[in-house]
């Protein structure tokens, strides 16, 4: 069975220049809903100049591990590797095993897909060498169990799963065969900082560390991440927040005919008559939204900022 990418474009949210282009209107105008990105950030607070003007230094690295490892309870014997962003021990994942078949559930975010037949890669459900989960899913927001894990090599992506984090399966990292990805610019909303994580046995981690080279991590990533994976309250809060504003969008959605297919509390997807003349709808009002290469239907929307709820009443 070919890969996904081989069938449909490698979509992604974002996108604004070409909304713009085909919409008009300023980049302040518009409505970003197409992203799954927290729309009230950590706030970074003051940066150390050395941050910024040396070379990252083992003891600000150290400090981002322990802080992640205490964050999500990381098994004693997994080991932790930061990356600048998830996307890029996406790319070098596959390359850890001879190429083989890989299952990539669908649909799905479609970067594993891309960078497994990138390596030379085939998917198959039956009896594959690797499989790929993300954890809650992209865009429907499924949930995967331990009973899951069938394949001997299993990537766990769980970009989006602080903000369910009683569904993590971070207690199996330190297992042969599971690797298990966090981003950190989702949940905490700073997805220009580019910082990632991968947790898994200390030998993966180990040969994905010679992949990814030196000082991959910028200084103040290192800094701000360390701080922010150890602002509990702060998480704490903005669980319960972005759980109120879903609940405010899935009602005016449902009102106006969506229903309602899945997702997390960082981006809800909804079943309509046409996505792309919804699309379409919403953006002459300047508020993007996402919609799927596969599904004439599915209509993905990100949460508004607190002060930008009256934009998407008015459009809708």
């Amino acid at each position: 069975m070919p890969l996904l990418p081989s069938q449909t474009p490698r979509d992604h949210g974002g996108g604004l220049d070409a909304a713009r282009a085909q919409f008009g209107g300023a980049r302040a105008d518009w409505l970003d809903l197409s992203t799954g990105i927290n729309p009230v950030p950590y706030p970074v607070g003051e940066i150390s100049a050395g941050a910024w003007t040396a070379l990252p230094d083992r003891t600000a690295q150290d400090a981002l591990i322990h802080a992640a490892r205490q964050f999500w309870n990381v098994p004693e014997g997994a080991a932790i590797l930061a990356t600048h962003g998830a996307s890029a021990p996406i790319a070098r994942i596959p390359a850890l095993l001879p190429a083989g078949t890989v299952d990539i559930p669908a649909p799905t975010y479609n970067e594993h897909a891309a960078a497994f037949e990138a390596q030379g890669w085939n998917q198959s459900e039956t009896a594959p060498d690797a499989r790929v989960l993300v954890n809650p899913n992209n865009p429907d927001g499924r949930l995967w169990a331990k009973a899951d894990l069938t394949a001997p090599f299993t990537v766990i992506d769980e970009s989006f799963c602080d903000v369910t984090p009683n569904a993590s399966l971070i207690d199996v990292a330190d297992q042969p065969g599971r690797v298990v990805l966090k981003s950190f610019g989702k949940f905490w909303g700073l997805a220009g900082l580019r910082l990632g994580f991968v947790i898994a046995a200390p030998e993966t981690i180990s040969r994905l560390a010679d992949m990814t080279g030196p000082w991959s991590v910028s200084g103040p990533a290192l800094e701000i991440g360390a701080r922010a994976l150890s602002d509990v309250t702060w998480a704490n809060t903005t669980r319960a927040r972005l759980k109120d504003d879903t609940t405010r969008l899935d009602a005016l959605m449902t009102t106006k005919g969506a229903k309602l297919i899945g997702g997390t509390t960082l981006f809800r997807l909804y079943e309509v008559a046409d996505a792309g003349d919804w699309q379409d709808r919403l953006a002459r009002q300047h508020v993007w939204s996402r919609i799927f290469p596969y599904s004439r239907s599915y209509l993905r929307l990100g949460l508004p900022a607190p002060d930008r709820w009256a934009q998407l009443e008015e459009a809708l």
